[in-house]
């Protein structure tokens, strides 16, 4: 059988759970990293949809502003895109909530629900369905990859982005996400830490020591 040769690429990875057989179930996730922005997305619009030149610009910069104004009381906003919502946490582990108070809340990040119209739209697009990248990821023992020099150097290259969280770390190390964990966490101790640890919402993320700070320790 000919190998597919269009479609959305796709990658299988394995789960923490395992089938019948012994073996971790795959899930699919999309194998494309590149990404448009909203410059992309307006000079597309602009050749293509017949829109001025910015028009997408200014409308998501209203958007931004007049929607997070409506959400300020908690509301929601439905658009034809889904809906957004503001999620909130709590600044520790309360059981009594005659003992929570005001400033115990913040924000924690806006939660975003897709709607039917936009799934079937993309669902409308994918005319030419799907192909796979390649096979599932073989996790490999971790003294393996220490070894053979991989962990070092996926740290090398995911300390050129600005940030990156865990699952991305375990993914291009082949680590699994607990090891990729604790390896990660333990590179933000001692007095001179090579990482520091972020968060946005329950995600974590990762950046390296800015230079300014780890020349004053």
């Amino acid at each position: 059988m000919p190998r597919k040769k269009d479609g959305m690429l796709f990658e299988l990875l394995p789960r923490p759970t395992k089938g019948e057989d012994g073996k971790p179930l795959l899930y699919a996730r999309p194998a494309v990293g590149h990404k448009f922005d909203l410059r992309a997305i307006d000079d597309y619009c602009h050749q293509y949809r017949g829109m001025a030149k910015g028009d997408m610009t200014r409308f998501f910069t209203a958007f931004l502003d007049v929607a997070a104004y409506m959400m300020t009381d908690g509301s929601r906003v439905e658009t034809p895109l889904g809906s957004f919502a503001p999620k909130l946490k709590l600044s520790g582990d309360f059981t009594d909530a005659d003992k929570v108070r005001s400033g115990d809340v913040t924000l924690g990040t806006i939660e975003f629900t897709p709607s039917k119209l936009f799934v079937e739209e993309l669902d409308s697009h994918l005319v030419r369905g799907f192909r796979q990248k390649k096979g599932p990821v073989e996790r490999r023992p971790l003294h393996e990859l220490r070894a053979d020099g991989i962990i070092d150097d996926t740290l090398k290259q995911m300390l050129k982005r600005s940030s990156f969280t865990i699952k991305t770390f375990a993914y291009h190390s082949g680590m699994k996400y607990t090891s990729a964990r604790m390896f990660l966490n333990s590179l933000c101790k001692g007095e001179h830490p090579l990482l520091e640890k972020g968060k946005v919402g329950t995600s974590a993320y990762y950046y390296a020591v800015r230079r300014e700070e780890s020349q004053n320790d």
